[in-house]
C-alpha cells in the first residue's frame, strides 16, 4: 500500500492557504535556492572522506561545464556587470524560449533553477484535504515539502511489469482526489520516460480542478517528446526545465516553468514576482546561447547514450542488475548488499556513486561520467564485485 503522511493544517480544496507563520517557514524554503541538502538531508551519504582526485558519480551533474560559446557571452555579460540589464538579457531569453520551445512567451517564467518552481507548486496546488500522488522511487523533494507541509501522500511504485514507467491510471487510482499529480519524465532516479499518452490521459480523466506536474529536468538527454504539446490553452498543467544537466549550468542556477497564466498567477501568492525577475544575466546569457545550438545539445545526447550503453554493457558483462530503459545520464544498479555499505565501499577509493531509495535499499543511482571516469568506475566495480 502506498505510504500515507497525514496532515493538519487547515486549508480550502483549490488554493491552500497557510498562517503567517507557515508562509515565512515557506519564503524561507524559497529563499535557499530551496537547497536540495536541507530538505532531503539523507541525499548525502555518510561516505567516508575521499581524496581530491574524486570521480563523483552522485548528483547526476554532466562530465564538462556550459557550452564554449555559451562561456563565452556569459562573460561579455559580466564585464557589464555594474548593471543590472543592459541589454534586457532577462527579455531576449524568454523570447527566445518562446521560439526554440513553440509555447506562448506569457507561459514562460525563468527561475534560480528549478527547485523553486517545484516547491510552490506543492504548496500551491496540493494539501491536506487534495493530496500529493508521485511514483517511487522518484525525486524527493515534492515528498520532503508535502512532508513538511502535512500534505498526505501516496507513493505508487515503479514495478518490472511496468518496464519502471509511470502509469496514468495507477497515479489517479492512489488517489483520485488529489491536488497535484507530479511525474518527473524522463524520471530521476530510474531515467525512464513516461508516454506522452499517459500525461494526455491523466490530464483527460483527473479531477477538473486538480494540477499534472511534468518535470522534464532530464528531457534533454531522450528523443522522447516533451509535454509542450498538451500545454494549449490548459490550466491545470505545469511544465519544469532546467540548464542544470545536459547544459552543464549546475552552479549557474537557471530553470523555467511553462503554464497558463492564471496558473502561474496561484504560485506568485509566496514572492513569486521577485523570484521570477532576479536571475544572473551572465547566467541567462549562456542559457540563451546554448539554447541556439541545437548540434551541440545533440552531440552531448549522443555522448552520453554512447557511455550508457558501455555501462550496461559491462554491468551485463559482470552479471550485476540494473533498472533498464534509462533514457537519461543515470542508472540504477542492483548491488544485491546494502547500497550505503557499497557506496561507502566505493568512496575509500574516490568514486563517489549516488544515494539509494527506501523502497529498493540495495540499488544506488549512478550518474553517468565521462568515459575516462566510468573507466575508472569499473575497475572498483570488478573489484568490489569479482567474477
Amino acid at each position: 500500500m502506498p505510504h500515507i503522511i497525514s496532515g493538519r493544517l487547515r486549508q480550502d480544496t483549490v488554493t491552500p492557504e497557510y498562517s503567517r507563520r507557515t508562509f515565512g517557514q515557506l519564503a524561507g524554503l524559497f529563499s535557499v535556492g530551496a537547497s536540495f541538502s536541507s530538505l532531503v538531508p539523507s541525499a548525502h551519504a555518510q561516505t567516508p572522506p575521499s581524496p581530491t582526485d574524486s570521480v563523483f558519480l552522485d548528483k547526476n551533474e554532466y562530465w564538462t561545464g556550459p557550452f564554449p560559446q555559451a562561456v563565452q557571452v556569459a562573460q561579455q555579460e559580466i564585464l557589464q556587470g555594474n548593471r543590472y540589464d543592459p541589454g534586457h538579457v532577462h527579455e531576449a531569453f524568454l523570447k527566445t524560449v518562446a521560439v526554440t520551445e513553440r509555447v506562448p512567451l506569457d507561459h514562460a517564467l525563468v527561475w534560480q533553477g528549478s527547485m523553486d518552481p517545484l516547491i510552490r507548486s506543492v504548496a500551491s496546488f496540493a494539501s491536506p484535504q487534495r493530496g500529493l500522488v508521485t511514483v517511487d522511487p522518484t525525486f524527493e523533494v515534492p515528498w520532503a515539502v508535502a512532508k513538511y507541509l502535512n500534505i498526505p501522500v501516496q507513493r505508487v511504485p515503479l514495478t518490472a511489469e511496468g518496464r519502471y514507467a509511470t502509469r496514468a491510471r495507477s497515479l489517479l487510482t492512489a488517489n483520485p482526489q488529489a491536488g497535484l499529480y507530479y511525474i518527473c519524465s524522463p524520471n530521476n532516479p530510474t531515467g525512464t520516460p513516461t508516454p506522452l499518452d499517459e500525461i494526455r490521459w491523466l490530464l483527460e480523466h483527473k479531477p477538473v480542478d486538480a494540477v499534472v506536474l511534468v518535470d522534464e529536468a532530464y528531457i534533454h538527454f531522450s528523443e522522447n517528446p516533451s509535454a509542450f504539446p498538451l500545454l494549449k490553452d490548459r490550466k491545470d498543467l505545469l511544465i519544469l526545465r532546467t540548464f542544470s544537466k545536459l547544459f552543464g549550468m549546475a552552479g549557474l542556477r537557471v530553470g523555467l516553468s511553462f503554464a497558463h497564466p492564471e496558473l502561474h498567477s496561484r504560485m506568485m501568492r509566496y514572492d513569486g514576482e521577485t523570484a521570477t525577475k532576479l536571475i544572473n544575466v551572465a547566467a541567462l546569457a549562456g542559457a540563451r546561447e546554448s539554447l541556439l545550438s541545437p548540434e551541440k545539445i545533440r552531440q552531448r545526447r549522443e555522448d552520453m547514450a554512447s557511455v550508457r550503453r558501455e555501462v550496461e554493457a559491462h554491468l551485463t558483462k559482470r552479471r550485476i542488475a540494473f533498472v533498464p530503459g534509462s533514457v537519461a545520464n543515470m542508472i540504477m544498479v542492483d548491488w544485491g548488499h546494502p547500497a550505503k555499505n557499497v557506496a561507502a565501499a566505493f568512496a575509500k577509493e574516490g568514486v563517489i556513486i549516488g544515494r539509494n531509495w527506501p523502497i529498493w535499499p540495495n540499488v544506488s543511482r549512478i550518474t553517468l561520467g565521462s568515459r575516462e571516469e566510468m573507466q575508472v568506475f569499473f575497475q572498483q566495480v570488478d573489484r568490489l564485485f569479482p567474477a
